[in-house]
Formats: C-alpha cells, sequence, structure tokens
C-alpha cells in the first residue's frame, strides 16, 4: 500500500510537471497581431542603449481621462462630461529601439508576468529638439490610433490627447503617464 501512494504521487508530481511545460510551450506557439518581443530582446535593448539624460525610458503608470463636449438635443448650451476616468489602469515599459529607423521608443504592456514575449503596444517618435512627442497606440486587427504627447522632464511625466468626432459630439481622450522606476534624483 505505501509502495502505491509513493508511485501515484511521484506520477502526480511529474505529469503536474510535464502540463506545465506544455502550457509554457503552448504559450510560446500562440500567434498574436502585436509585435512580439522576448525577455531577452528586451534587456539588449536596454543595456546596448547610449548613456542620455532627460530620456523618456522607464516604467510607467498610465491613466485615461475622456471627456466628452456637445450639446443636447434640443439645447443651444454646450456640454462637458466625463464620460470614464481610469486611474493607473496599466503599467508599461517605454524602451529605447535602436533597431528600427521609424521609432525611437517602443511602448511594452507590463500588465501581465512571466509571458514567454511581450506585445509592443506603441511606438514613440520625438519631433525635432523638443518634448513633443507622436504616439501611435497599436489597437486589434492592425488598427492605431495617434495622440499628441508632451514630456515633462522636472515631474517625469507624459502627457497625451487625442480628439476625435462623433455626430454632434467631441471627445477628448487624455492619456497621462507617471515615472515610477527609474526616480531623478
Amino acid at each position: 500500500m505505501r509502495r502505491l501512494v509513493i508511485v501515484l504521487s511521484l506520477c502526480l508530481l511529474v505529469s503536474s510537471c510535464s502540463l506545465q511545460k506544455l502550457y509554457s510551450l503552448k504559450e510560446i506557439q500562440k500567434n498574436s497581431e502585436f509585435e512580439q518581443i522576448d525577455f531577452h530582446d528586451m534587456i539588449q535593448r536596454y543595456m546596448y542603449k547610449e548613456e542620455t539624460t532627460r530620456t523618456i525610458e522607464g516604467i510607467y503608470a498610465v491613466s485615461v481621462v475622456v471627456l466628452r463636449k456637445g450639446k443636447p438635443f434640443l439645447s443651444s448650451v454646450e456640454r462637458e462630461k466625463i464620460v470614464e476616468r481610469k486611474e493607473n489602469y496599466s503599467t508599461v515599459a517605454i524602451i529605447r529601439d535602436p533597431n528600427n529607423a521609424n521609432r525611437e521608443y517602443l511602448e511594452i504592456s507590463l500588465d501581465k508576468s512571466q509571458l514567454p514575449s511581450y506585445s509592443v503596444r506603441g511606438e514613440f517618435t520625438k519631433l525635432a529638439e523638443s518634448n513633443l512627442l507622436v504616439y501611435r497606440h497599436f489597437e486589434p486587427r492592425k488598427q492605431s490610433v495617434t495622440y499628441t504627447f508632451t514630456y515633462d522632464a522636472t515631474r517625469d511625466m507624459l502627457e497625451g490627447v487625442r480628439k476625435e468626432n462623433s455626430g454632434n459630439s467631441e471627445f477628448t481622450y487624455t492619456l497621462t503617464y507617471v515615472k515610477l522606476h527609474p526616480k531623478r534624483i
């Protein structure tokens, strides 16, 4: 009886390890519509970067506010209403990308951990010697939306705005990125 319990527990242990390995292999083979970067590529891009000051590279907490402005039905007074507000709803890493001539920085979501690869969810391009950046956020089905960002180096903060018209209303999407790491001294 004791031998049977040992054999069964050994089989259970071996099968759980193999199931975990199968799950991780399935995750690797999973196709994504976003560009994928594994942890090794991420570290290489970080380690081989040029030392610069006042860079936007880092880990950020992201917040969003969606504001709707428009005239209600049968009214001449324009009203503003906050449609959505999410504070710190996501954590992202912004890393310099010397391998791609079309972008200066890429954005990777860090909301999930221990993934075999990470999706590139956006890209930043700096406008000539200013604190302005153009951000392309990648949506599912190969769509993207564009924001105009400003970088406040003293507060380690990025703020982006996008406006969109829908019927009689104008929607203003404001993204705020607050740097968590590395902190300025």
